[in-house]
């Protein structure tokens, strides 16, 4: 797993594979943001869907952690054995949004976590028991990692997802275009 210096590398890691990520929906048309393919896993939507799901979770359990209530991972209803439902309220909480309204969101919810990371020190970001809620698994992960795998990994490893999405649409064009 890629590590960090500290807070300002991990930031500039998220802000780069971000930009990167969310420039891959360029010229996907807003009709087509609910096409599946069997070959890929989740239509344009549920990627960013599933982006946004887990940067808000990351930051309700911080919130929750500091108001003193009970944080529950991974979502309340959800455990960690579950999370194919829990992704699927992920999309449901976004199917109703365009995608320009997505791509906007997504851009919002990466400024405040950004906002909400600065707000941490380093000490508290790479050191375990920084917050309760991210040792309570027994991984015991300093926040760091949790931020890690619910951004800059899957920002990378769903750009292939999007541009596969993209090939096997423009495919289905020409094909129809090659049955006309």
């Amino acid at each position: 797993m890629q590590e960090y210096a500290n807070r300002e590398a991990l930031i500039a890691e998220i802000k780069k594979t971000a930009n990167l990520f969310i420039s891959e929906f360029d010229g996907i048309h807003e009709s087509d943001k609910a096409v599946r393919f069997e070959e890929v896993d989740r239509t344009p939507q549920e990627i960013i869907a599933y982006q946004l799901g887990w940067m808000k979770l990351l930051r309700s359990w911080d919130k929750d952690e500091l108001a003193g209530k009970e944080v529950v991972t991974p979502s309340p209803g959800y455990k960690w054995n579950q999370l194919g439902g829990l992704y699927q309220s992920f999309y449901a909480q976004y199917q109703e949004e365009s995608l320009s309204e997505l791509i906007e969101l997504f851009g919002s919810t990466v400024e405040e976590l950004i906002h909400w990371l600065d707000g941490f020190s380093d000490e508290e970001l790479f050191c375990s028991g920084g917050r309760k809620w991210a040792s309570s698994t027994p991984s015991n992960w300093p926040i760091w990692k949790w931020v890690h795998i619910n951004t800059v990994a899957p920002f990378k490893s769903f750009r292939s997802k999007i541009r596969k999405w993209k090939k096997l649409r423009t495919k289905a064009i020409c094909d129809i275009q090659n049955t006309m």
